[in-house]
């Protein structure tokens, strides 16, 4: 199915590595041209040359999505280049660790124990950065009538995830947001949807028992006790991949599928189900 993506114009945040990777490639080889945004430079030069060296169009730009000023040159520097935005995939984040017996926010990872001063780096990240480029990049959308805006959640932020509370609760701010979003800016056929990962295989799992799985005995048992919490995980014996997530991006943000808006699509082998 052809997802009529040539020539849009996609900034996808936090795109240097891991998912936010996998969807600029995803939306690069449908045509489309991509913004990577990241806040290291080598991650940024590495995918971007990969992206042109397969004949697509990709522009660089590091800038870190906390930083209104950082922002709106990122979006003034794609507008320069392509004349607007089409797309905006808001995938910068914080990992949620996984196995390690500690929760984003710092401490044992019960939130009774969590350290403050580390709240605010989760919570700035995922919200303040949402924010941020969708009121960076909504103006250009309302002026043309046309936009598509994906943040990428967690079923943290569905159904909540103890050791996990402070991340839960920034997941959960962007879907208010999204929905919220969704039912002001439809007048200007923008679509604002989330897409909800589970445990998905990136490398900030490569020293937990998901990367180490099969390589003892030991990390092989925590891998299938991980599988079991999964439907389709049981069956095809793998966690989520990041092109798994790419996939959904990448119909959600095409004309395919222009009467879906405030919804939230979760990509996660049958974890949580929430109707």
């Amino acid at each position: 199915m052809d997802l009529l993506l040539k020539d849009r114009v996609a900034i996808v945040t936090g795109s240097g590595r891991g998912i936010g990777r996998a969807i600029a490639l995803t939306l690069a080889g449908e045509g489309a041209r991509v913004c990577v945004n990241d806040i290291f430079d080598d991650r940024i030069e590495e995918l971007v040359r990969e992206i042109r060296g397969v004949g697509g169009e990709a522009l660089g730009v590091k800038a870190d999505v906390t930083d209104r000023a950082q922002v709106e040159s990122m979006v003034r520097q794609v507008i320069d280049a392509w004349g607007t935005v089409h797309v905006l995939v808001n995938n910068a984040g914080i990992p949620a660790p996984v196995g390690s017996g500690r929760g984003a926010g710092g401490g044992s990872g019960y939130f009774q124990d969590t350290k403050p001063e580390a709240w605010p780096k989760v919570m700035d990240v995922i919200t303040l950065g949402v924010l941020h480029c969708t009121q960076a990049c909504l103006p250009h959308m309302a002026q043309r009538e046309y936009g598509k805006i994906v943040s990428i959640i967690s079923d943290a932020g569905r159904v909540g995830e103890p050791r996990l509370a402070v991340y839960s609760m920034a997941k959960a701010g962007v879907i208010g947001f999204s929905k919220a979003l969704a039912k002001e800016v439809g007048r200007f056929k923008i679509n604002v949807n989330c897409v909800s990962p589970g445990v998905t295989q990136t490398e900030s799992l490569a020293d937990s028992p998901v990367g180490a799985a099969g390589a003892t005995p030991e990390a092989q048992e925590r891998f299938q006790a991980l599988l079991r919490q999964y439907p389709m995980g049981r069956g095809l014996q793998r966690i989520g991949q990041p092109q798994d997530i790419a996939n959904a991006v990448a119909f959600l943000v095409s004309d395919r599928a222009e009467w879906i808006t405030g919804q939230v699509l979760s990509v996660n082998g049958g974890y949580a189900m929430v109707g």
